[in-house]
């Protein structure tokens, strides 16, 4: 079984905000495999949704609490090795550039409060990320990382109209990368993708 999870903070609020990045894309991911019959699962406090896809079977989860606390979400459920191996957490990173992804495989949470309590609870860095940019660029297409006293407000701030159909965009992109994911394999996308 593969887990889909969608970082972010729940709630309208939020709904458009950059730092809830993964909870949009996940959720695009489930709108387009018709998995919107999300139920509240009040043991692990997060919306879930699940699915045959292929011969797997899928759960996605978009946890109901915040983003720093992300992983007490997943610890009832991802409670071994093999678990936590076909886990692929979506997040927003201030260190891509908006419209593009990068998956990646054990790594450490480059300063993510939401990637830093998932593998604090699920006590391993061993599982995939995809980390969608919300940075922005400059002209040339450089990135543009925010001012250090801005990144609070940009991270928590709204996509511009702009920025979301650039985000909608690379959500198809992510939502194919999951999908090869989960029916070819980590490595097939990773060469395809990155």
């Amino acid at each position: 079984m593969y887990y889909i999870a969608g970082l972010g903070n729940p709630g309208e609020k939020y709904k458009l905000s950059r730092h809830s990045t993964g909870r949009t894309i996940v959720g695009d991911f489930c709108k387009k495999n018709e998995m919107e019959d999300y139920e509240f699962n009040k043991k692990i406090n997060a919306l879930t949704t699940e699915r045959k896809m292929g011969k797997e079977k899928i759960m996605c989860i978009l946890p109901e609490t915040f983003m720093n606390k992300s992983g007490l979400s997943l610890k009832p459920i991802i409670t071994s090795e093999k678990k936590a191996g076909n886990l692929i957490v979506v997040h927003d990173d201030l260190d891509i550039p908006l419209g593009k992804f990068k998956i990646s495989f054990g790594k450490n949470s480059g300063g993510h409060r939401g990637v830093e309590s998932v593998i604090k609870n699920i006590k391993t860095k061993d599982f995939i990320r995809i980390r969608v940019g919300i940075s922005p660029t400059t002209p040339f297409g450089k990135l543009k990382k925010p001012d250090a006293k801005k990144i609070i407000d940009h991270i928590l701030g709204n996509f511009k109209p702009k920025e979301l159909n650039i985000l909608k965009k690379v959500s198809k992109k992510i939502t194919s990368a999951i999908e090869i994911i989960i029916k070819e394999g980590l490595q097939k996308a990773m060469n395809l993708y990155n």
